[in-house]
């Protein structure tokens, strides 16, 4: 299914950053190492690697790699994209100065707190765990993610995996949001920045 979604012509979300990176560009530095799961076709990568990030990009769809590699061809960065399964996949431990999950919102709760552990424990000790993704209410606004209400976040739900962190942001807003042909009009969604303990 995410292959076939990824297979056509064009960039399924366009080519511009998710507007997340832009609002949060601070916790961005040149230099960090930055590990994004379900990476799509590497539009937020690709900006990340615009910035000065060492990026590594993880995603299932091998047209949706092909498109990464195409973009920051285009772009002129370096950025590494390996077409892997999440759940599938050889994690690191303490490996990235930044985690990064954006709109990764395919799985159930179960599944998603298995993610949200391997993101915990690939990023190194004081690094970042940063996650956007939808709420509840976007499936009111229908303009982009699953139908499925389970699959959405609230602030409570990461209260469990993300026990003993730092939170350094945890927001539920509304804004408009316009990605491609994809996601499109006003959405309901939500930031949550954790920082990993040192010690």
């Amino acid at each position: 299914m995410r292959e076939e979604r990824f297979a056509k012509d064009g960039y399924l979300f366009g080519t511009d950053p998710v507007p997340f990176l832009l609002k949060h560009a601070d916790l961005f530095e040149p230099g960090q190492s930055l590990l994004s799961i379900a990476e799509g076709e590497g539009r937020n990568g690709v900006h990340l690697a615009k910035r000065g990030l060492d990026v590594t990009g993880v995603e299932f769809a091998p047209s949706a790699v092909a498109k990464a590699e195409k973009l920051a061809a285009l772009n002129g960065v370096c950025a590494t994209f390996i077409q892997s399964d999440l759940f599938e996949w050889d994690w690191p431990s303490d490996a990235f100065d930044i985690t990064l999950g954006l709109f990764f919102q395919f799985v159930g709760p179960a599944a998603r707190n298995e993610l949200w552990r391997k993101m915990l424990a690939a990023t190194k000790p004081g690094g970042l765990v940063v996650i956007h993704g939808y709420t509840p209410k976007q499936i009111e606004f229908g303009t982009g993610g699953p139908p499925n209400v389970e699959n959405m976040y609230t602030a409570g739900d990461f209260d469990e995996i993300f026990l003993g962190c730092d939170i350094l942001v945890c927001e539920e807003y509304e804004a408009e949001q316009r990605s491609g042909s994809a996601h499109v009009g006003m959405s309901a969604l939500i930031d949550f920045v954790a920082r990993k303990p040192r010690v």
